[in-house]
């Protein structure tokens, strides 16, 4: 089978998701036009030479609706050759993406493949798809949808992860998110978008002390129902713990991704220079309640089918779908502080869905190579138990 090889890797900042954002009145159409271009003009080769473009977008509707992945490449003014394909596995959405062309391209179907998402959440609100899932109260309990946030408090209330705990991480983020700005460690991928140069919602000074006066975002919430359910299905909780809130959560922000994968033969013939290449991937599905293990158990899974141990692992990147499932991936899987998230995570620089997983491709690409390292990992879990990982290697 071929090799894929990361050929490029670029993203948008992330704007906050609301009105007045940084990029609330980019559309997402604009957006990934804005990378798309940058690519082809990073690189030097014909838009002739690309095959596909696969988009993650978990919220398709309005102007992200229609396959904004094929719109995407026309309003890029790519050739009509160009295919197009969006692709939704909720947050894990943009690092399948990556996943699929490098399968794409290991098979031989394509040589040269567009991969990212995209998410502009002040535009296209989160859950207006209106989706039966989560909005028809006979599809909810049958499937056992479970609010992220929810998901969150009660993996903290199993795990005993306190609200402190939960607070002193997502300070860590901001403080490493707002040092990673200062000494340019996101330059690398980072395409200003009509003047916006770096993510938003970095908020460096926050304190513990700041965080502890914020109010839990999923109490109501899980007071409707939510306890009984997990009490039920978990006998040894003896309460659901409400310790998330804005401050330890994910930000909704505004963002596109975009990676430029293909074959050793396309980077010939074209005069690209690999970055790096797709080593292994996984994608699995976890507890449903839980929700958001899923990722945690994809990080697990991608060792065991790449014949790795965690420590042939220099960095890491587990997208940051609140504190306490941040910290419960550290516990489990053996990796330090020091490799995980090193520039902090969609606590502070926000989460924008579809685009996240190809952001942290690209982010751990750059700082493997800013620390001449050779080995990354990237891990997302998605709703419903849902987790994406892969393993990248540098050439």
């Amino acid at each position: 089978m071929a090799t894929a090889y990361i050929y490029d890797a670029v993203r948008t900042p992330r704007g906050k998701g609301r009105d007045g954002g940084a990029l609330n009145s980019t559309t997402p159409l604009e957006l990934q036009q804005q990378l798309i271009a940058a690519v082809l003009e990073r690189n030097e080769f014909a838009a002739t030479a690309i095959d596909d473009v696969i988009l993650g977008c978990v919220t398709q509707v309005g102007e992200q609706g229609g396959n904004i992945a094929k719109v995407a490449a026309l309003y890029s003014g790519l050739p009509d050759s160009v295919s197009g394909i969006t692709i939704n596995r909720y947050c894990t959405s943009g690092l399948d993406a990556c996943n699929f062309a490098a399968m794409k391209v290991m098979t031989g179907v394509d040589d040269l493949v567009l991969a990212g998402g995209v998410e502009s959440m002040s535009r296209v609100a989160m859950l207006s798809d209106n989706a039966s899932f989560y909005t028809d109260p006979a599809v909810v309990m049958k499937a056992g949808f479970v609010p992220m946030g929810l998901a969150a408090d009660l993996i903290a209330s199993l795990d005993g992860i306190s609200r402190e705990e939960c607070d002193v991480y997502a300070v860590q983020s901001q403080q490493r998110a707002a040092m990673a700005q200062q000494c340019g460690a996101f330059s690398r991928s980072l395409i200003a978008i009509n003047g916006t140069e770096q993510d938003e919602s970095v908020r460096g000074s926050v304190t513990v002390a700041k965080l502890a006066t914020f109010e839990p975002l999923f109490t109501e919430l899980g007071r409707k129902g939510y306890e009984a359910t997990f009490k039920a299905a978990f006998p040894d909780l003896d309460e659901l713990r409400y310790v998330h809130h804005s401050g330890n959560s994910p930000g909704i922000v505004d963002g596109a991704s975009l990676a430029l994968i293909g074959s050793e033969e396309a980077g010939k013939k074209h005069g690209l220079r690999a970055r790096a290449r797709i080593k292994t991937m996984a994608n699995v599905c976890s507890d449903k309640l839980l929700a958001l293990t899923g990722g945690i158990d994809a990080a697990t899974d991608v060792l065991r089918r790449a014949g790795m141990a965690a420590s042939d692992v220099d960095l890491v990147e587990f997208n940051e779908a609140f504190a306490a499932v941040s910290i419960k991936f550290t516990r489990d899987t053996g990796w330090g502080e020091d490799q995980v998230n090193v520039n902090g995570g969609a606590i502070s620089l926000g989460h924008a869905m579809g685009a996240t997983g190809t952001s942290l491709v690209g982010t751990v690409l750059d700082e493997l190579e800013r620390r001449d390292l050779n080995v990354g990992l990237v891990a997302v879990s998605g709703a419903a138990g849902i987790g994406t990982a892969t393993i990248i290697e540098r050439v």
